[in-house]
C-alpha cells in the first residue's frame, strides 16, 4: 500500500500528490540544513498536501528556497503556481520553453478542458493559477540551483517533451527525471523485480531524443531515478536497456496502429511486461 509520505536518505521525502489515484504522481521535497526546495508539485489540488509536508520534516514555508519542475504537463506543474503562493521565498523554475506557459497558463487550461470537459477538469485538477512573474525563471541545461550548498543541475530532456529537463542531484545520487527515464507504479512490482515503461502519450513525443536522452541521463552515473510516476526506483544498466527496447516496441505498434486500436496494443505490450516480471497481481 502506498503511504502518503515516504522518507528516503539525504533528506528527500516522496509525497503522493493523490491525483487520480493513490500511488500514481509523486512531488519531492529536498531539505538541506534547514533549507527546502520542492521538485514537481502535481495539480492545484495537491497544494495542501504540500504543504502539509512542510509540516512533516518541520521546514516552514518561508524556508522553501525554488519550486522546480520538470515539465509543464498538468500532473507534474499545475500546482506551480498556487504553491508558490504559499511560498513568500520560492522561485519557481522552469526550461525556457515552459516558461510561457507557467506565467499565462491559458492555453494550457484550455487545451486540458477541451479534453476533460471544463467540470471534469475542475474535479481532477483544480484549476492553474498563474506564477509570479517576479519569481519565476527558466533555467538552461548544465544550470545548478544550489540549496545550502548542494547543487541542483539542470539536464536538459527532450523526448517526452521539447520543454522537459531533469534534475542532477550528486548528493544522493539521483535523478529526479519526470517522464523522460520512464513510468514506474510500484503495484507491479515483484519482488526486486521493476517495471519500468516509456511515457509516451504526449503529441511532443520525440523516438530519437528519448533514446538521446535516456543514455545521457545514464551517463551521469547516478544510482537512483526519482520518476513522478511513481517513487525511487534503482538507475540500472538493465532497466536502461528495458526502457530502450520499450521505446523501439512502443514506435514500432504506432507505426502500424491508430487511435483505439494504438491504446488496445500499448496496453496489451504494457501487461505483457507486468506478467513478465511477476508483478500481475496488484498489491
Amino acid at each position: 500500500m502506498t503511504t502518503q509520505f515516504e522518507q528516503y536518505p539525504d533528506g528527500i521525502l516522496r509525497i503522493d500528490t493523490g491525483y487520480l489515484r493513490p500511488g500514481f504522481a509523486a512531488s519531492y521535497l529536498l531539505v538541506e540544513g534547514g533549507e527546502a526546495v520542492f521538485i514537481e508539485t502535481g495539480p492545484t489540488l495537491a497544494v495542501p498536501v504540500l504543504l502539509q509536508a512542510l509540516q512533516q520534516v518541520g521546514i516552514s514555508r518561508a524556508a522553501v528556497r525554488a519550486i522546480i519542475v520538470t515539465h509543464v504537463h498538468l500532473d507534474h506543474a499545475g500546482g506551480a503556481g498556487a504553491l508558490q503562493r504559499h511560498l513568500p521565498q520560492a522561485e519557481l523554475l522552469v526550461h525556457p520553453k515552459g516558461l510561457r506557459h507557467l506565467l499565462d497558463p491559458g492555453k494550457l487550461q484550455a487545451g486540458a478542458e477541451a479534453v476533460y470537459g471544463a467540470e471534469q477538469f475542475a474535479r481532477i485538477l483544480g484549476g492553474i493559477t498563474p506564477a509570479d512573474p517576479e519569481r519565476t525563471r527558466a533555467v538552461v541545461d548544465g544550470e545548478a540551483f544550489v540549496l545550502n550548498g548542494r547543487p541542483l543541475v539542470m539536464i536538459d530532456a527532450p523526448g517526452h517533451a521539447n520543454h522537459h529537463h531533469c534534475v542532477w542531484d550528486a548528493r544522493s545520487g539521483g535523478i529526479f527525471s519526470g517522464d523522460a527515464a520512464g513510468i514506474s507504479y510500484r503495484v507491479f512490482d515483484h519482488g526486486e523485480e521493476i517495471v519500468l515503461q516509456p511515457a509516451t502519450t504526449p503529441v511532443q513525443f520525440d523516438l530519437q531524443a528519448s533514446h538521446q536522452t535516456l543514455d545521457r541521463l545514464a551517463a551521469l552515473g547516478g544510482g537512483w531515478n526519482f520518476v513522478t510516476h511513481f517513487g525511487r526506483i534503482p538507475f540500472t544498466e538493465r532497466l536502461t536497456a528495458q526502457l530502450h527496447r520499450l521505446l523501439d516496441q512502443f514506435a514500432a505498434l504506432s507505426a502500424v496502429h491508430q487511435g483505439e486500436a494504438l491504446q488496445e496494443a500499448l496496453q496489451q505490450l504494457s501487461w505483457q511486461e507486468v506478467q513478465r516480471v511477476g508483478g500481475g497481481g496488484m498489491r
